[in-house]
């Protein structure tokens, strides 16, 4: 069998996959000429979506995409969306730096730090009106491997914890109450926070838009790590300027790189970092282990941990 690893990957890291598996025949193709070169006795493709090439999927002995990342809805193409090639996710291993960026984001608004770095800038010494997270009630829309970490680092710093999921049938280690998307409506109302950790879906695809913006209360603060096109982008424009909600933290936007022309760069109730919530120096070797665990299924002919349903999206 021969793998393909269409990323900048280190010879450590390949040599963990080697030593797992010796058998195998693994291949690293930094450039897309490179992977097209490979790519064509090769039963496995593990690569990011971000450099994903349609034509990879029409080798001949292509069996199983394996994305880097957590979200993969660049790859519905034909022979995965038939089932004729399969798919798997890097979901697992983005939780505990993911969390910590929100909690991040939650303390720079709750502190004020944010605004007081603007302040630092202009020599300004004022004193902002500044919270508490403790007694916050946080929403986590979206109870996947990411939304528990968030909802059990919310619960540690006291926070009352709701989460939103699409079959809500178990409890989740700190969390107060699970609701199903029927009570998305009640969360936007109740929470302080509300951080959007769902796939992008058909369903989730501008969940969050000017009527559920106007359900929120007026101080609190919206936080994405999902994906930017969750979000209605005008709508919340709109809402900041107006202070329908108190304001946003935001790591993924619709067009990325963020244009320099977007509003959303000038709004002071505006914190913006660039969809690197999940980033951490133990990224890969998460992934490289994570991808192992799949492959010893996969090659046993056991159920893969991260097959991803292409109907349901992820």
């Amino acid at each position: 069998m021969e793998v393909l690893f269409n990323t900048k990957i280190s010879d450590e890291h390949l040599e963990r996959v080697r030593a797992g598996f010796p058998d195998l025949t693994v291949h690293r193709a930094e450039s897309i000429d490179e992977a097209e070169a490979l790519i064509a006795n090769c039963e496995v493709l593990v690569t990011w979506w971000s450099n994903f090439v349609p034509d990879l999927l029409q080798a001949p002995k292509l069996k199983w995409v394996h994305s880097l990342a957590a979200g993969v809805d660049g790859f519905f193409l034909p022979p995965i969306k038939s089932g004729e090639v399969l798919l798997t996710n890097s979901s697992g291993i983005h939780g505990l730096p993911m969390a910590e960026h929100v909690m991040a984001i939650m303390l720079a608004f709750s502190r004020g730090i944010f605004r007081y770095a603007r302040q630092q800038k202009e020599r300004r010494w004022e004193r902002l009106r500044l919270s508490e997270l403790n007694g916050k009630t946080l929403g986590v829309i979206g109870m996947g491997s990411i939304g528990q970490e968030i909802a059990q680092h919310g619960a540690a710093f006291g926070m009352r914890v709701l989460g939103v999921k699409r079959n809500p049938g178990q409890q989740y280690p700190g969390v107060d109450r699970m609701v199903s998307m029927e009570g998305l409506d009640m969360v936007l109302k109740e929470s302080d926070y509300v951080v959007l950790s769902v796939p992008l879906t058909p369903e989730t695809d501008k969940m969050i838009g000017r009527r559920e913006l106007e359900l929120m209360k007026p101080d609190s603060i919206l936080i994405n790590v999902a994906r930017g096109e969750v979000i209605d982008e005008a709508a919340l424009i709109e809402a900041l300027r107006e202070n329908i909600i108190g304001g946003a933290g935001l790591d993924v936007f619709e067009t990325e790189p963020l244009p320099e022309s977007s509003p959303l760069w000038e709004l002071e109730n505006c914190l913006i970092t660039p969809h690197c919530a999940a980033l951490s120096p133990q990224y890969m070797a998460r992934a490289v282990d994570l991808f192992c665990r799949n492959l010893e299924a996969y090659r046993n002919g056991q159920p893969m941990p991260n097959l991803v349903d292409p109907v349901r999206g992820y």
